[in-house]
């Protein structure tokens, strides 16, 4: 059963983001994006904050070790996301005071089809990465699992759309671009799939695979969604992502208290 419902995460959520970004990017606004990359740091941060860490210091005597991997995922993830960068900046002409945006939200130039199948590459990476993060959850604790599914989604919901509208922008057709977008969201399963089996030979180690999962989460909230929101200070805007971050802080733990022992 718990290889189902990991299963049955992955898929539902790759489907739902994908259908979503198709909708939001043919029939919305670009300028809704941000409202949703405000939800996605939410959620993203509740999950973390709200129920990986808390269960992991319940389950676990030696509190210091999370906590250093902790810090270990954190620099593991920023590692990973320069070797994923590194060939898109190596072909690409730099503008000063431009930073890095891993998964090219607000991407307002066109690098052609290499950057497209560059977006491709690395959106295929981070949901590898998903799949390994639901399934150590799941494996953990299926309240946990299901918590953990939620945030994944409602982080991956935008990532599509940004990846979507680069896609389209770097020349693909609409198909094209959909079709690629699905293809990498089946890395969510395969990850998942590979760390099902591979967690379950090592289950001792599971609290520190977790930590090192809820670092990624952190490192995706923190280093690449907030640093889009931070560059749009009008007060209508920032008030409406301190809403959003709220309201996805806030569903995290309503999901958290109706999954409760007792409820």
């Amino acid at each position: 059963m718990t290889l189902a419902y990991i299963l049955l995460a992955c898929v539902a959520g790759a489907a739902l983001s994908l259908a979503l970004a198709a909708l939001v990017a043919f029939r919305v606004q670009a300028r809704w994006i941000p409202t949703v990359v405000s939800y996605a740091v939410g959620a993203l941060l509740g999950a973390v904050f709200l129920d990986l860490l808390p269960h992991l210091f319940e389950e676990t005597k030696d509190h210091g070790r999370i906590a250093g991997f902790l810090l270990l995922g954190l620099l593991a993830f920023f590692v990973l996301e320069k070797v994923l960068l590194w060939r898109h900046h190596h072909h690409s002409d730099d503008e000063p005071g431009s930073g890095p945006e891993s998964h090219a939200h607000y991407h307002a130039h066109d690098h052609g089809h290499r950057s497209g199948w560059m977006i491709v590459v690395g959106d295929a990476f981070h949901n590898f990465t998903d799949g390994v993060i639901i399934a150590g959850a799941f494996i953990a604790d299926l309240r946990l699992g299901i918590v953990t599914a939620v945030a994944i989604i409602a982080h991956e919901i935008p990532q599509e759309i940004g990846d979507f509208l680069v896609l389209l922008h770097s020349g693909f057709g609409k198909r094209e671009a959909l079709l690629m977008n699905a293809v990498s969201g089946l890395a969510t399963v395969v990850g998942a799939l590979i760390a099902y089996f591979a967690i379950s030979s090592v289950r001792e180690w599971i609290p520190e695979i977790l930590a090192i999962a809820a670092a990624g989460m952190i490192y995706v909230a923190v280093a690449d969604l907030i640093p889009g929101l931070q560059r749009r200070t009008a007060p209508a805007e920032t008030l409406a992502q301190v809403a959003f971050i709220g309201l996805g802080i806030a569903s995290i733990w309503l999901i958290r208290a109706a999954l409760a022992p007792g409820h």
